[in-house]
């Protein structure tokens, strides 16, 4: 990775204003893609993320996406039930229960339990 820097220093320190980077030096930042990741690499050597990214892909004859794809996420078939019960018995005690997935004989067996006190 030092060296293939290295080499990018000297061709931006010689270049042209406006040239391009040279495929030699594009196919050195391809085989680095391959054993450092792209984002490494991109930053190692001064080089756009997204350029190297379609660099590389195109090197492995992977095709190049087209973008981001509508992906449908089905909802559950059954929603699970949530209840939140607050109950105070009057001489200032209180109490708060959230339910989830309950039965309507919970919260009634709920409701006589705090009762009975």
């Amino acid at each position: 990775m030092a060296r293939a820097r290295s080499r990018f220093q000297a061709w931006r320190g010689r270049r042209q204003g406006g040239s391009r980077i040279p495929q030699g030096l594009w196919a050195l930042a391809v085989r680095l893609v391959n054993r450092h990741g792209v984002s490494r690499t991109a930053t190692a050597l001064g080089l756009d993320c997204y350029s190297l990214k379609a660099r590389a892909e195109a090197a492995a004859g992977e095709p190049q996406s087209a973008g981001p794809a509508f992906v449908e996420v089905p909802s559950p078939l059954v929603v699970g039930k949530q209840c939140l019960v607050e109950l105070d018995n009057g001489a200032g005690a209180s109490m708060r229960v959230q339910l989830v997935g309950y039965d309507a004989a919970d919260v009634e067996a709920l409701s006589r339990f705090w009762n009975a006190e």
